[in-house]
């Protein structure tokens, strides 16, 4: 539902475009749809809370006085964010990139509709090498390869939040 959601959203008649125009922006529609530009809209729509919301967990969980101690010796509000809050919740961002990009390498639907079949992922294209030109070694191969990659990273996943607890 989300996904179809876009396509109301970005269509050439959509809200953002008849915005666009209304405020004189521009002239004709701008395309949206069925190019990376929509395809980057849609998964990040998806993909953001599962940045947004651990990360916002971990900035809760940083101890107040860590900062007003940084305060009281001299340090100013960017340098307490760079060298006393940001380092604290790094872990946290890292991890949650391993696991945004790991989501991502599954993404089929969201590709396929806002991207018009134009925009190539992953998942995509075993759609391809299976359904349409029966080429099973080779996706068994990507298959085998993604699974490596796939479980690299979650054991980097689990490394970098077994650390930083």
């Amino acid at each position: 539902m989300r996904t179809f959601a876009w396509i109301v959203v970005l269509g050439n008649g959509g809200l953002v475009n008849r915005g666009l125009m209304w405020l004189g922006l521009t002239d004709a529609p701008i395309s949206f749809l069925y190019n990376e530009l929509g395809v980057t809209i849609g998964m990040a729509n998806v993909l953001l809370p599962f940045l947004v919301l651990p990360l916002f967990a971990a900035m809760i969980r940083v101890d107040q006085r860590l900062l007003q101690v940084a305060e009281t010796l001299g340090a100013g509000r960017l340098r307490i964010f760079w060298q006393v809050f940001f380092p604290l919740t790094v872990p946290t961002l890292a991890a949650s990139c391993i696991l945004i990009f790991i989501l991502s390498l599954g993404f089929y639907i969201t590709p396929a509709v806002l991207g018009g079949g134009k925009v190539p992922m992953i998942a995509n294209m075993m759609d391809l090498l299976i359904n349409r030109f029966a080429r099973w070694e080779i996706a068994a191969v990507v298959s085998v390869v993604l699974m490596v990659v796939t479980l690299s990273l979650y054991a980097i996943y689990q490394w970098i939040r077994e650390r930083s607890a």
